[in-house]
């Protein structure tokens, strides 16, 4: 692995609902993860995330190990149902100074806080009125991020307004693998439209304060056809444009794809759509933030819904399961770290003006070996900061590194079978272990200090 130059920021990512806990104390209110853990067969093992990691105690320990492991930034969530219980009005002040104080513990190590404002973790009172399907779901989360902006500015430089705009909407309202776990075509299309309305509207809002950066966290995985031929070729075009180019094209282009209507023809009335939304999406932005895992194979197939009106989001004519003869994690993703410079290029090229980029997730799951020992995780990492340099080398403004995930957590809809962390925690009595990885991890971080001191 080549050094990496002076600046450059390294760090570990968490989310609020994957290891708090605490969800009914101070005040906290429902999420929608609080109802879809309590739907039969939602999340594997009838798992929630009502205790995780017990990080809203523990926090202290967690930090101290954020300090040992050497990290000089830290990615969490902060969870909208603990500042606003109800996604509006009353302001829950036991909350934000639970974030207060992480931060200030944060910055006494040398440690600087990267909080995103929505990892998924939506206000069960918002969800019964229309939740992302809602325009006015933007509105209220516009006032949201003024409140938590207000509140921890003179601690926090740096600020996500969004995590992965694409599952909180296809995957939630269109796959519902996860919360809220609806099955929709327009109203899912609807969600996404929203959540970068209310992206741009927030940073709009929230600018004016001087050093403060605002970027956005998007997932992206290069959409590869398993043949060339041209229905192959067409399907992974079809794919890109459901998982990136409907986001990244409003926020980096000034547009919307051109091949949006066409795909989704008869599926959305596009009545989502308002004169002057694009001008607002496209607010510049100081960076944006990209989770990368893998590469997603794409052959074409049947749709599943013969009816347009009826069709979910995710029914546009693909199939993802044909995966290649690699080595696989234990998610049964495929490990391709050139994806991940595929990735980094594709989005420098296609948009010229795309801001600084931030890796903001990499890492894998692996079953747990004997004395902690993750090779698995230690090569993967390793080989994909390879490719983040390779990219560099070749002109992306890359400007820090984020593994998922400091710690095992609640992994969603696969409740607590796979676990990401550099640190593992045992979830009956809560003791923290660190991997292997996260020693490796720590050196790592030692020797790119020595080389650039």
């Amino acid at each position: 692995m080549t050094d990496f130059p002076s600046g450059f920021r390294w760090g570990v990512a968490t989310s609020s609902y994957q290891i708090e806990g605490g969800v009914a104390e101070d005040g906290r209110g429902r999420s929608i993860w609080d109802a879809f853990c309590e739907v039969p067969g939602a999340v594997a093992g009838g798992d929630t995330g009502a205790v995780a990691c017990d990080h809203y105690h523990r926090w202290p320990l967690d930090v101290a190990l954020l300090g040992d492991l050497g990290v000089d930034a830290y990615r969490f969530s902060v969870a909208w149902p603990r500042v606003q219980p109800t996604g509006a009005g009353l302001v829950e002040r036991r909350g934000l100074d639970f974030y207060r104080r992480l931060c200030e513990a944060l910055l006494e190590r040398g440690i600087e806080p990267f909080p995103t404002l929505y990892h998924w973790d939506l206000p069960q009172a918002l969800e019964e009125r229309g939740g992302w399907r809602s325009r006015d779901t933007a509105m209220r989360f516009v006032e949201y991020a003024t409140v938590v902006h207000d509140a921890l500015g003179d601690l926090v430089t740096k600020w996500t307004t969004f995590n992965e705009p694409y599952v909180s909407s296809i995957v939630g309202y269109g796959e519902g693998r996860h919360a809220p776990g609806a099955r929709e075509g327009h109203g899912a299309l609807a969600a996404a439209h929203h959540l970068l309305l209310a992206h741009g509207l927030a940073v709009r809002e929230m600018r004016g304060v001087e050093g403060h950066e605002f970027g956005i966290v998007l997932n992206q995985s290069p959409s590869v056809p398993v043949s060339a031929s041209e229905r192959d070729v067409a399907a992974a075009r079809r794919h890109d444009l459901l998982l990136r180019r409907q986001f990244t094209d409003p926020l980096f282009g000034g547009r919307y794809p051109e091949d949006y209507e066409e795909v989704f023809a008869g599926v959305t009335d596009l009545s989502f759509r308002h004169d002057g939304d694009l001008a607002a999406i496209g607010v510049p932005l100081d960076y944006v933030g990209i989770n990368y895992y893998y590469r997603q194979h794409v052959a074409d197939a049947p749709h599943r819904d013969p009816d347009p009106a009826t069709r979910t989001a995710i029914d546009i004519g693909i199939d993802t399961t044909r995966l290649p003869d690699v080595p696989r994690t234990a998610m049964n993703w495929p490990v391709e770290p050139a994806g991940l410079t595929e990735t980094l290029l594709g989005l420098r090229d296609r948009y010229p003006d795309l801001p600084p980029v931030y890796l903001t997730e990499n890492g894998c799951a692996y079953p747990d070996r004997p004395g902690f020992a993750d090779q698995e995780r230690i090569d993967y990492l390793r080989d994909h900061l390879a490719a983040a340099r390779e990219a560099m080398t070749a002109g992306v403004d890359l400007r820090g590194y984020f593994v998922w995930s400091f710690l095992d957590n609640f992994e969603w809809a696969h409740g607590y079978k796979h676990r990401f962390g550099l640190v593992h925690v045992d979830y009956e009595t809560q003791d923290r272990t660190p991997r292997a990885s996260y020693h490796w991890y720590r050196e790592v971080l030692a020797r790119q200090r020595r080389s650039t001191d």
